[in-house]
């Protein structure tokens, strides 16, 4: 069956980095977009990267442009989130999500910026 398991999320200082990974099972990873939201407390999900399928084009949230790279590894069947300068103001959530014409979602790993 679909799977999209998220990991690398955790605590860490204002100023820190992490890197999330998300690995796909059970679709053809290499034909869908992936993508990585991230939903606040009290906040509404939204939109923090994206890669197409080649992973020639990426787009970013404002929030994040110069902060984050997303990236893929077709043959791994995995899509990176790297996050560098957190902010308190990133603790979130973090799912990732395949889209082509059905949308898949992960279970999400915690990212929590703190002192």
């Amino acid at each position: 069956q679909v799977q999209l398991v998220e990991s690398g999320g955790g605590l860490v200082q204002p100023g820190g980095s992490l890197r999330l990974s998300c690995v796909a099972s059970g679709f053809t990873f290499s034909i869908y977009t992936m993508s990585w939201y991230r939903q606040a407390p009290g906040k509404e999900r939204e939109l923090v990267a994206s890669i197409s399928n080649a992973g020639s084009v990426t787009n970013y949230a404002d929030s994040v442009k110069g902060r984050f790279t997303i990236s893929r590894d077709n043959a791994k069947n995995t899509v990176y989130l790297q996050m560098n300068s957190l902010k308190p103001d990133d603790t979130a959530v973090y799912y990732c999500k395949a889209r082509r014409f059905t949308d898949y979602w992960g279970q999400g790993t915690q990212v929590t910026v703190s002192s």
